[in-house]
């Protein structure tokens, strides 16, 4: 409910402008509300209804107008706001609380925006108080002589007004709106000299002389036309400094010409004096209590620290929900309470709430309440509430926690004025807005580490029940994932079952299937902490948001981000970064992501049924992907294999600038390729299972001794599963080939002898020539040479006629080692520069330095240590710039059977241990 005198009198509610009727009715309403929570005797009332002589039934009309009123009054539901209007003897009073009159908020605003030492908040308070103007004041009402000197003082109060938003504007150096706020008034009154010198200097200061001098020049001919005088001194004087071209005085620029009483008695009760506005004793506290079981946090308790020690700072806690940002910002407040002599403020702005935001002006007025700041004195708009929290603020040492905020404008209307002033805010979301426009400084919040996890559930649960079964606690704190909220819940759960074992639920929670549904009590838990960030999410970032769930690897790029969620990597890009920016994914690298534990498994339940299509996405990427990885590390070599019939193209495959970015792609997603195989094989895509494996055939190559062979064999049972000798053939090649570098000779030969038959049952030449190849290694390092020395020529005649150079220098590259072992040094040096002489662009640094190697071991052997010595030390720079450590030991042992160099030793004993520290 609302009653306004300034414009129509009238009473606003919820459900519309109540009739009040005739317009004695209206001046009836406005005498009282002039006089509001004042009896006004029947004498009073009756002037303002008549100006001349009253009729003789005038307290029988005054009667009946107050009692329909007190109808109107009940239906709008006054009592709910304190409203009432009562008979006092010969007198009547509209008892309200005088927020609800405007005329009451205007003179508030007046006062307060006078207070100001910010002319920037004067004018929104100023422009507050000009908006509750809805047309002249006390309109419709009959205006009997003492309602006209109401009017008349209302009317002069809004002139004031209006010159101090022209004084504060033109404090801004915003001459131009200033000129334009006055204008209007000054032609509405050009009688008014106040206003015509104010015009004036508002256009000269803005650079317009001549309208200047034009304004006054017109004000002075009305003047002597109607009023017959000269103009005022104030004039007078505005005009001359005009014409003299002086700078305005500061005190003539800065504050508008005080307005005179009325001469007339004003219709209200005199306003008595405001008390200040923030009590001398006062000490605001609205800080909740301290939580109860914080553990850790050290680190991250200093970072606050040091980001609270600047001026007039802004601390951003940020992180995921339930990791705990709440608890820490309220453990470090408690913790120094000393440094806030004045108090401290908090508000709980429920930015990830169902029950939704609370509006900016309710906090503020929380936060001025708890300044000592009376109900009626705070300002009803944002801007103007804001405005008086940063004045009261100004030389005050006061903490303010912002709780739970969602975007940056939200906090900005809320930050205090004084630089001795902490403010810390708490949020889901990074606010790079807030961080950009009062540099807010980013204190972020991960997950506890296992002990402090530990801790907590101590904390809780009482160390004796959590020292009973430690190993079962520390589990609990894994599968939890180090997030407090997962532990408290964890705690309380236990906490109600005393007769439950920690093992017990550590064994329910071990099953993802329903991890979840454990760390939910009552309303509060993991998923519901997580619901309220994600129904904040746009549609597309909840949609890939959804499909990343289905990831069966443990991190992800926008590549595959758009592979698992159908769209492609620019579209995906932005979603993960609004994922990011809500803390539901993490970046771990420039562009690499990564999803906590029970962040994927609330993903993953959000669209259960988008699984295998995600999948299918994923495991057809990571094929894409890889055959591109391997072209480039190894340009020039065949194919791995065909592309299965309902393979799907990603809607775009990463470009690899060289061979080391491909080799260290490879590296990297090693782990979560053999993830997507498991889930594959799961899914029963077998077919995708092996092709997975296969692709990382260079970087089996490049470190053959690094723990393979498990992976190789799933390949091959995949491969057997869906009964494919191609695929079979391709998995028995490679998979013999790492066994007989591990020196497994009789599982190597047993694995490769079926495998060039196979090759050959399916017209694969190349697979069968590089099987051949393979067969030869084992067969020569058993002694085998006359079939080594076959199967290897055999394998270069394949290669030929297949118009591939890299699988002939491969085949070359071994015939030569099998001339040199059977003791044919000079065949050997020429099949290597055979190989050698095919050119540089099948050369490869891995081959060559072999090649160097074979040729150099192939002089030692006839005798000519210099051109040994010469090539094998550019096979062991090869490699070593390569990075090829097995070809830096092979090169660097045949160096050291005829050097005894010191380098030559320290570079060797250098390489074997990163070998060493490759297979550790």
């Amino acid at each position: 409910m609302e009653f306004r005198l300034l414009g129509t009198v009238s009473v606003d509610t919820r459900r519309g402008p109540l009739p009040l009727g005739p317009a004695k009715r209206r001046s009836l309403l406005a005498a009282l509300l002039l006089s509001a929570n004042t009896p006004v005797p029947m004498g009073r009332l009756t002037a303002c209804l008549w100006d001349d002589e009253p009729p003789s039934q005038a307290r029988g009309v005054i009667q009946g107008h107050v009692s329909r009123l007190r109808a109107l009054l009940a239906e709008g539901d006054a009592e709910a706001y304190g409203v009432e209007l009562l008979t006092a003897g010969d007198a009547y009073a509209l008892r309200l609380p005088e927020t609800l009159l405007d005329a009451q908020r205007f003179e508030e605003l007046l006062t307060l925006a006078r207070e100001q030492r910010d002319p920037a908040d004067a004018v929104l308070m100023l422009g507050d108080a000009l908006a509750l103007w809805r047309g002249p004041a006390l309109g419709g009402a009959f205006a009997g002589p003492p309602l006209q000197a109401a009017a008349h003082s209302l009317e002069e109060s809004r002139l004031s007004a209006v010159e101090q938003l022209a004084a504060a504007y033109g404090r801004l150096g915003e001459h131009h709106r200033a000129a334009a706020v006055l204008r209007t008034e000054a032609v509405a009154h050009p009688l008014r000299e106040s206003l015509s010198a104010a015009l004036m200097t508002a256009l000269y200061q803005a650079g317009r002389q001549s309208e200047a001098l034009d304004w006054f020049h017109r004000t002075r001919r009305l003047l002597a036309d109607e009023l017959g005088i000269d103009p005022g001194r104030e004039l007078a004087d505005a005009y001359g400094l005009i014409l003299r071209g002086d700078p305005v005085p500061e005190l003539l620029a800065a504050r508008p010409k005080a307005v005179a009483e009325p001469s007339a008695e004003p219709a209200r009760a005199p306003v008595p004096p405001r008390p200040a506005l923030v009590p001398a004793e006062a000490h605001a506290d609205l800080l909740p209590r301290a939580p109860r079981g914080f553990q850790g946090r050290g680190a991250e308790l200093a970072a606050l620290g040091r980001a609270a020690a600047g001026e007039a700072p802004v601390c951003l806690v940020t992180g995921p929900a339930g990791v705990g940002k709440t608890a820490l910002t309220l453990w470090w407040a408690h913790r120094n309470a000393d440094a806030f002599p004045d108090g401290r403020l908090f508000a709980d702005l429920h930015g990830f709430s169902d029950t939704g935001e609370p509006a900016v002006t309710e906090v503020l007025r929380e936060f001025l309440l708890a300044l000592g700041v009376p109900p009626r004195r705070i300002p009803e708009s944002a801007a103007a509430a804001a405005a008086l929290f940063r004045s009261l603020t100004d030389r005050l040492r006061l903490l303010v926690v912002l709780d739970n905020a969602r975007d940056s404008a939200t906090v900005r209307a809320l930050l205090p004025g004084g630089a001795d002033c902490v403010t810390v805010v708490t949020s889901r979301h990074r606010l790079e807005g807030l961080i950009a426009s009062d540099a807010a400084r980013p204190v972020p919040l991960g997950t506890l580490d296992a002990q402090d996890g530990t801790a907590l559930l101590a904390g809780v649960l009482g160390e004796e029940r959590v020292l009973g079964e430690p190993v079962a606690a520390r589990r609990l704190a894994e599968l939890c994932g180090g997030l407090p909220l997962a532990l408290r819940v964890t705690a309380a759960r236990l906490a109600g079952r005393p007769r439950w074992t920690l093992a017990h639920l550590a064994d329910e929670l071990a099953d993802e299937r329903g991890r979840l549904a454990h760390l939910a009590v009552d309303d509060t838990g993991v998923p519901a902490a997580l619901r309220l960030t994600v129904q904040h999410l746009s549609g597309p970032a909840a949609h890939h948001f959804g499909r990343l769930g289905h990831h069966p690897g443990t991190h992800f790029d926008p590549y595959t981000t758009a592979a698992l969620a159908g769209t492609d990597p620019p579209a995906a890009a932005r979603a993960l970064e609004h994922l990011g920016a809500a803390h539901l994914v993490t970046e771990t690298a420039p562009g690499r992501w990564e999803l906590h534990d029970l962040v994927r498994l609330y993903a993953r339940d959000l669209d259960p049924a988008a699984g295998p299509h995600a999948l299918m996405g994923v495991l057809d990427h990571y094929i894409a992907t890889a055959l591109a990885a391997a072209e480039t590390a190894q340009p020039g070599g065949e194919p791995c294999f065909a592309l299965p019939a309902d393979f799907r193209r990603p809607s775009a495959v990463r470009d690899f600038a060289d061979r080391a970015e491909a080799m260290g792609w490879l590296a990297a997603e090693r782990e979560d390729l053999a993830r997507a195989v498991t889930a594959a094989r799961a899914a029963g895509l077998d077919d995708r299972a092996w092709r997975i494996i296969l692709l990382q055939w260079p970087q089996v190559v490049w470190r053959s001794r690094d723990n393979w062979v498990p992976l190789l064999y799933t390949a091959l049972e995949c491969a057997q599963a869906v009964a494919d000798p191609y695929a079979e053939s391709r998995v028995r090649t490679l998979l013999g080939w790492v066994l007989s570098e591990e020196g497994r000779l009789a599982d190597a030969l047993t694995l490769l002898e079926p495998s060039p038959a196979l090759a050959r049952r399916t017209g694969d030449r190349l697979g069968e020539a590089t099987s051949l190849v393979n067969l030869a290694v084992v067969q020569s390092a058993q002694g085998d040479l006359d079939a080594a020395l076959a199967n290897c020529t055999r394998a270069a005649a394949l290669a030929r006629e297949e118009g591939n150079p890299h699988t002939e220098m491969l085949a070359l590259l071994h015939l030569a080692r099998t001339h040199l072992a059977s003791g044919a040094p000079e065949q050997a040096l020429h099949v290597a520069r055979t190989a050698l002489d095919l050119g540089p662009e099948h050369e490869e640094a891995a081959r060559t330095s072999l090649l160097h190697t074979v040729s150099g071991e192939a002089h030692l052997a006839l005798g000519d240590q210099p051109e040994a010595l010469r090539l094998l030390e550019r096979a062991a720079d090869e490699a070593e710039s390569a990075g090829y450590d097995e070809g830096t030991v092979r090169a660097l042992e045949a160096l050291l059977r005829v050097s005894g160099r010191a380098d030559h030793r320290k570079r060797h004993e250098e390489a074997v241990r990163r070998l060493a520290g490759e297979d550790g």
